[in-house]
């Protein structure tokens, strides 16, 4: 992992229980405090408090954040790779990469996965199949997706960074390995070591230096544990990010990592 790489503290913005004006608010104070990522999610309802309430889509929002917003990087954590055909994925990531480009680089992180919530399936229609049905049908969609933004006019403003979340040892790290530049997961600080390892062995078996993944976890948006996050950064985590729902979004105890961060790139 590239541990020479600078901290950088994300918020997901999780998009439930609020109206789209608390929304907007909120991610235009994450640029102006200086977070580093805003991301949302790619749900259909929201997935605590029940299942039931205000709720938005996250791609069309991506969208307006990349007008919105000016220096901070955003996108979704993660999309739901079962929802849209992987060539029109393509070329969402791209537009939006061009819309947050304002004159110079992209903003927009490509996160993604096989999708897992049911009641978003059911509701909208799409198969849910197998654990293994899904991860298979996220590794044939990222050759596609990048070979769409290869042919796109205009192509991107950079290579978009592809996050991948999930930690699965026989399907999701292969995954990461082959196309990842963020690996996101929620594995504790004693547990990274041996998932890192077996990404190592498949970064071997696919011809990939692996090394060059940035490493992604979570941190709890509850309370401020600094011994948590500096046992993460020890094990090689460079990307923190906090998860904040509506109605208020409330930015205290992310704010309390800006600081750490700040010592950590010192």
């Amino acid at each position: 992992m590239p541990l020479d790489a600078p901290v950088r503290i994300g918020v997901q913005l999780q998009p439930q229980h609020a109206q789209y004006s608390a929304i907007r608010d909120a991610v235009l104070r994450l640029e102006d405090d200086g977070f580093d990522v805003a991301f949302n999610w790619d749900h259909f309802f929201p997935l605590t408090r029940g299942h039931e309430g205000p709720h938005f889509e996250a791609w069309t929002m991506v969208g307006a954040w990349a007008e919105q917003t000016e220096r901070i990087e955003i996108g979704t954590l993660v999309n739901c790779n079962s929802y849209r055909n992987a060539d029109l994925q393509a070329d969402m990531a791209r537009t939006i990469d061009h819309l947050s480009a304002k004159g110079g680089t992209g903003r927009f992180i490509f996160g993604t996965g096989s999708g897992w919530f049911q009641k978003d399936y059911d509701e909208y229609g799409y198969e849910f199949g197998t654990r293994g049905s899904r991860l298979n049908a996220l590794a044939d969609a990222l050759p596609r997706i990048e070979a769409r933004w290869a042919k796109l006019d205009p192509r991107p403003t950079r290579d978009i960074p592809i996050l991948i979340g999930g930690k699965g040892e026989q399907k999701t790290l292969r995954i990461v390995a082959r196309h990842a530049d963020i690996w996101h997961s929620f594995v504790r600080p004693d547990d990274l070591p041996h998932k890192l390892d077996v990404l190592a062995r498949w970064g071997e078996k696919v011809g990939r230096d692996v090394s060059e993944i940035t490493v992604s976890n979570t941190l709890s948006p509850r309370h401020v544990d600094f011994e948590y996050a500096d046992a993460l950064y020890h094990a090689g985590v460079r990307l923190f990010t906090l998860g904040v729902s509506g109605p208020d979004y409330d930015l205290t105890v992310a704010r309390e990592y800006l600081s750490w961060r700040d010592a950590k790139n010192h």
